[in-house]
């Protein structure tokens, strides 16, 4: 049987959940893999207790991050209510139900901003130039960002 077929076989069959885990495991041991073959000791794989690679996939849009520090978000643009991430359903950023992107667009609309859609790039820089790393909630980000002062050091 080919690999595409029992490919096909497992997704068809399993939850999705289930399958986008395997894949994401799949991904994470060929980057690794790869950083191996390169000589490249990982924070996974180290070398004694030194590290120079580091895997770190981030799952979620970038407007996971942006509900994780709505603050920042506000900053950004000013007549975007302060309450909105304090809604059940935006607690957990990186767990946003129907898609974090148009969450964070219907948001944006409803205070009058990107009415034509979001401008994912301009909001990127906008928001960016107010994110606070040690204020933000998001699980993806703070996991990240461990993982790069791990990879620096600090």
């Amino acid at each position: 049987m080919g690999i595409l077929l029992r490919l096909a076989q497992f997704i068809s069959t399993r939850p999705k959940r289930e399958v986008f885990q395997t894949l994401l495991n799949a991904l994470k041991s060929t980057l690794e893999r790869s950083f191996l073959d390169a000589g490249i000791p990982t924070k996974t794989n180290p070398d004694g207790i030194s590290f120079s690679g580091l895997t770190r996939i981030s799952i979620e849009e970038l407007e996971a991050w942006y509900f994780g520090n709505w603050k920042a978000a506000c900053r950004a643009y000013s007549r975007l209510p302060s309450t909105v991430a304090k809604k059940a359903k935006y607690r957990n950023s990186d767990n946003i139900s129907g898609g974090t992107w148009e969450a964070f667009e219907r948001e944006c609309k409803k205070a009058g901003f990107f009415s034509s859609g979001l401008r994912k790039i301009e909001a990127a820089r906008e928001i960016g130039l107010q994110i606070a790393i040690n204020e933000n909630t998001s699980p993806s980000l703070q996991k990240f960002y461990d993982g790069l002062l791990l990879l620096l050091g600090d």
